[in-house]
């Protein structure tokens, strides 16, 4: 779950930077395309925003492996979409992503200038279980979220929840990457209080290569 502001977590991995400069593991990544996976920027232009419904989450997950956010390698551009209590901001913004340790791993570097602030979203697979978890780290803060998102790819969507209390309330939250294509993807954040029988979009991110 991603926030604009800084919470106590875990300390970041420092070989983070160093995993970054070394020079790359090379390994193939098959891309899961879903059937629609063009983006559709009047969908979040709109005075009143219009979503895609969320995929349900499976009953048995399928079986993460290395190299699942590969998709994910390069530089790109992206258009945000963010909740501000009953109003919507809209803003642009830019990610450099990119797999370490041979797709076990996977780090994105997330700049929003135009909001001043940045992260770093950790994915990192658990090879024993087979189930990927989805971490986030604010830079203002330098620490890990945890526990982090945890999920699987599902007939080419990348699904990962988790739940967190609110004032006495459990929360459900939901980071959704879908519209994979070719140099185009999506991602969303939405919550639910009600066991995910309903859900709210909080955030909206469209996803385009650049390099």
């Amino acid at each position: 779950m991603r926030a604009m502001t800084p919470s106590p977590r875990r300390p970041v991995i420092a070989a983070l930077a160093v995993a970054w400069l070394a020079p790359r593991t090379a390994f193939t990544q098959a891309r899961q395309t879903p059937e629609n996976p063009m983006l559709d920027d009047s969908m979040i232009d709109a005075e009143v925003p219009r979503f895609d419904p969320v995929p349900p989450l499976p009953a048995t997950a399928t079986p993460g492996k290395p190299g699942d956010f590969g998709f994910l390698d390069c530089r790109w551009r992206i258009r945000h979409l963010k909740r501000r209590g009953d109003t919507w901001d809209r803003f642009d913004g830019e990610a450099r992503c990119w797999t370490i340790l041979a797709g076990v791993g996977h780090v994105e570097e997330l700049l929003i200038p135009a909001r001043d602030f940045s992260g770093l979203g950790l994915r990192m697979l658990d090879v024993a279980q087979r189930q990927w978890s989805d971490h986030w780290v604010n830079a203002k803060s330098g620490v890990v979220t945890t526990p982090g998102q945890t999920g699987s790819f599902e007939n080419g969507e990348g699904l990962f929840a988790s739940t967190y209390d609110d004032n006495g309330q459990t929360m459900h939250s939901m980071g959704i990457w879908d519209r994979i294509g070719d140099g185009v993807c999506r991602w969303r954040q939405v919550y639910s209080a009600d066991r995910g029988k309903t859900w709210a979009h909080d955030w909206v991110m469209h996803w385009r290569r650049v390099g």
